[in-house]
C-alpha cells in the first residue's frame, strides 16, 4: 500500500467534513499494460475535483465527466474500461490494457479516522468493503498480504508511511532529505552536535538532538524504515548502526569508502551482532553512478534505497570510494 493513498483518504475526509459529496474509486483488477496496480485509489468531489489516480489520465477524465453530469450513486458499483483495443486506446490504456474499478459513495468517514490513526502508530491494516451492503470494516493485516477482490468483498491494505532516519546534519544530509521528501518519505534527521543542529533548515522534516542509538530504539524501527548514517564519526554512526541492524528496518546504510566500511564491520563484530546482521549493512552506500557532489551522492543513495524497497537485486559494482565531498581521502 502506497502511503500516498493515505493522503487521498485525508483529503476525502476533509471534503466530506466540508459538506461535499465524495466518491472513492479503487482499482480492483488489471489486464495487459494498465498503468496503475490493484489497490490504487482516487477520491472525487461532487464538482469533479480529484486527488489520487487510477489510470494516469484519461479514465479519470471520463469519471469526472460522469460525476459532473450528475450520475447518481448510492451503493458501491463496478466499472470496466478498455475491454476492446479501441476503448483501450480511447482511455489511454496501452497495448490493449483493461482496468476494472470499484466506485463507492463516501457516506461515513469513521473508518478513515481509524485507518489514519492506526497507520500513524505504524500499524498495517486492511480495509474490508462488502459491495452488497457497502459496509466497511478495518482489521489488522500482516506483511506479505496483498490486495484482494473475490467478486463480492474488496480488501485493501493500508500501511505506515515510509520513513528515513538520517544520522548527521551536514550538506549531504540536507540534499538527501529534500529528495527523499519528494519520494514520500517521512524524514527524521538526528545530530546531537550543536554546530550542526542549529543550522538545519529543511522544511517538512523532524530534527532530533537525541543520541542516535537512543533515537533508533525510541523510534521502534519497522520494515517501512530506512537508516542512513553520514556523520563519519564512529561514536555517532556505529552505535546507531548497531541498534538499526538488529531492527526490522528494510535498509541500513553508512557513508564511507571500502576501507572504512571494512573497518566499521570489524568494529561491529565486537558487539552482539551476528554475521547475518552485519551483512545487512549497505556500504559503501548507494549505487555507483560516478557522482561526487552532494546532490549526485544523494541520488545514488536514494536509487539504492528505492531498489531495496522494491526487492530489486543489486548486482551493480559498488564505487571504490564514496565519502562526502569534504572527506574524499582514500582509505
Amino acid at each position: 500500500m502506497d502511503s500516498l493513498d493515505l493522503q487521498v483518504l485525508t483529503q476525502a475526509r476533509q471534503w466530506h467534513a466540508a459538506g461535499h459529496a465524495v466518491r472513492l474509486v479503487t482499482v480492483i483488477e488489471t489486464w495487459g499494460s494498465a498503468p496503475r496496480p490493484p489497490g490504487a485509489l482516487l477520491a472525487m468531489r461532487g464538482d469533479g475535483l480529484v486527488v489520487g489516480s487510477v489510470s494516469g489520465g484519461c479514465v479519470e477524465d471520463d469519471l469526472i465527466e460522469r460525476v459532473r453530469a450528475g450520475e447518481a450513486m448510492d451503493t458501491p458499483s463496478l466499472a470496466t474500461y478498455g475491454v476492446t483495443k479501441e476503448e483501450a486506446a480511447r482511455f489511454g490504456l496501452p497495448c490493449g490494457g483493461n482496468l476494472r474499478l470499484v466506485q463507492e459513495p463516501l457516506a461515513d468517514v469513521a473508518w478513515i479516522d481509524e485507518v489514519l490513526a492506526r497507520t500513524a502508530r505504524h500499524e498495517l491494516v486492511a480495509r474490508r468493503l462488502d459491495l452488497a451492503s457497502g459496509t466497511v470494516t478495518v482489521e489488522a493485516a500482516t506483511r506479505g498480504e496483498a490486495f484482494s477482490f473475490d467478486g463480492q468483498v474488496m480488501r485493501a491494505l493500508f500501511g505506515p508511511r515510509w520513513r528515513m532516519l538520517i544520522i548527521g546534519a551536514g550538506q549531504l544530509s540536507r540534499v538527501l532529505a529534500q529528495m527523499a521528501l519528494a519520494l514520500d518519505f517521512e524524514i527524521i534527521c538526528c545530530d546531537p552536535r550543536k554546530e550542526y543542529h542549529l543550522t538545519w533548515d529543511v522544511p517538512g522534516t523532524r530534527f532530533s538532538t537525541t543520541m542516535p542509538d537512543d533515537l533508533v530504539q525510541e523510534l521502534q524501527l519497522d520494515p517501512h524504515s530506512a537508516v542512513v548514517a553520514v556523520t563519519h564519526d564512529p561514536k555517532l554512526d556505529d552505535m546507531a548502526l548497531l541498534e538499526a541492524l538488529k531492527s526490522p528496518a528494510f535498509y541500513v546504510g553508512a557513508l564511507g569508502s571500502r576501507g572504512n566500511t571494512a573497518k566499521r564491520k570489524e568494529r561491529l563484530a565486537l558487539f552482539d551482532l551476528s554475521a547475518e546482521e552485519i551483512g545487512r549493512l549497505h556500504g559503501p552506500i548507494g549505487l555507483d553512478l560516478g557522482g561526487r557532489t552532494p546532490a549526485e551522492i544523494a541520488v545514488s543513495i536514494l536509487a539504492e534505497i528505492v531498489a531495496v524497497r522494491h526487492g530489486v537485486a543489486l548486482s551493480q559494482k559498488k564505487p571504490v570510494l564514496q565519502d562526502a565531498p569534504s572527506c574524499q581521502t582514500p582509505s
